[in-house]
């Protein structure tokens, strides 16, 4: 079976290296980008099978990404992680409201992450 390719979305650099880091260690074909467009328009061309997303971001945030990619049909079935600091209840039903198939906290814990991509790539589950 091929690696599930999985683009991580994030504006900070640091942010997108603790992220892709531990995928790539579990073994996933990771791919990047630094605001809402450019996600946008990765998710189109690279054709991934999940997608990690930072909430805030530049451009377009998180939440109007999430939103966009299940409206778009070459998209709503890519499972979406919302990864964000914003943790108040309210931020995470708007997360999942918005698509959401799963809203993490950051900092988050690395297996939290992996047994996220997993369950949502049926890979290495």
């Amino acid at each position: 079976m091929l690696a599930p390719k999985i683009l991580v979305v994030d504006d900070s650099w640091t942010d997108l290296t603790l992220i892709a880091t531990p995928l790539r260690e579990g073994g996933f074909d990771v791919i990047t980008a630094v605001d809402g467009d450019e996600a946008l328009e990765k998710v189109i061309s690279e054709r991934p099978q999940c997608v990690l997303l930072d909430v805030v971001l530049p451009k377009q945030n998180g939440f109007q990404v999430c939103r966009k990619l299940k409206q778009m049909e070459q998209s709503r079935h890519i499972p979406v992680i919302l990864i964000s600091q914003k943790n108040t209840p309210l931020d995470k039903r708007w997360g999942l409201q918005q698509g959401a198939d799963i809203y993490l906290t950051k900092p988050f814990d690395k297996e939290e992450l992996l047994s996220s991509v997993r369950n949502l790539t049926g890979f290495g589950a």
